[in-house]
């Protein structure tokens, strides 16, 4: 399993895995799949600082991670909000890990201090990884959006990286 920067040609293969995780309904408020016009211009968002990662194995992208700004506001510029998605048919092999691996080691050299997620309680795989990795929970925001009509609450989990 190799892991290096998104290129543009990877824009396909990671919008296949985000609409996965979208019709799985375990890992976004997003419930309609995107198509690859607001993926190409989401991956165009990830410059310099904030980066979107990929994960391969035999030349297929297998998974992805990216980091992006918790907020535009400077006095949070040290602090970044991640996002890992997995292939279904690859989650639970270590590919996350690597991907968050990878992702942390960027963000010290650029400079972040703590890195943020929000999750769904009920996500289990999702929050073991992130407990291996470190992260803690630090509080859910009860019934913050909605999924498929129904409030669901959003745990955050953070980690100091200094």
């Amino acid at each position: 399993m190799n892991i290096r920067f998104g290129r543009l040609e990877d824009v396909e293969s990671i919008l296949l895995i985000y609409n996965q995780g979208i019709e799985d309904r375990i890992a976004t408020l997003e419930v309609e799949k995107k198509d690859m016009e607001y993926m190409t211009k989401w991956f165009n968002g990830h410059t310099e600082r904030y980066r979107v990662f990929i994960a391969e194995n035999g030349g297929e992208v297998i998974g992805w991670a990216s980091l992006h700004p918790y907020s535009h506001r400077c006095a949070y510029s040290g602090v970044g909000e991640i996002s890992v998605y997995v292939r279904r048919d690859w989650r639970g092999k270590g590919v996350g890990q690597k991907l968050l691996s990878a992702l942390e080691e960027f963000a010290k050299e650029q400079g972040f201090h703590k890195l943020v997620l929000g999750t769904f309680p009920f996500n289990e795989l999702g929050q073991g990884l992130y407990r291996k990795m470190g992260f803690y929970e630090v509080g859910t925001f009860k019934k913050h959006g909605q999924l498929d009509g129904k409030w669901v609450d959003v745990m955050w989990m953070e980690k100091l990286l200094l």
